[in-house]
């Protein structure tokens, strides 16, 4: 793997998990070592249509902008579009770095990986 910050993404996923004694963090940095062809990619529809408001989720993979999302939740992600960006901040919702959800629920309590 040659992408030096998501091997550390990954490894920091895994000490988490490890200190945490919670398989959430490693089942994510598992999914994120697969090959990049076979990473998740999700569309903001498929958030609208599979959450409720205030949820949590996990895209292992990358956060498309098509369809449009009509609630607030929370969006950890690898990676985001522009047009994804700009659709969650209308929608009130909020989309953070997998580290960050980490460190912000480190049991991963209440969250729900999506792809």
């Amino acid at each position: 793997m040659k992408n030096e910050l998501l091997q550390a993404t990954i490894d920091q996923l895994k000490r988490k998990s490890r200190e945490e004694k919670v398989n959430i963090w490693r089942r994510i940095a598992l999914d994120l070592e697969s090959p990049t062809r076979n990473r998740r990619v999700v569309n903001l529809a498929k958030i609208d249509r599979f959450t409720e408001a205030n949820e949590t989720i996990v895209v292992p993979g990358k956060v498309l902008g098509t369809g449009t999302l009509s609630h607030k939740v929370t969006v950890a992600a690898l990676g985001y579009s522009d047009q994804a960006l700009g659709k969650l901040k209308e929608a009130s919702a909020e989309a953070v770095s997998l580290l960050e959800l980490a460190e912000r629920n480190p049991k991963g309590k209440d969250i729900r990986i999506i792809g």
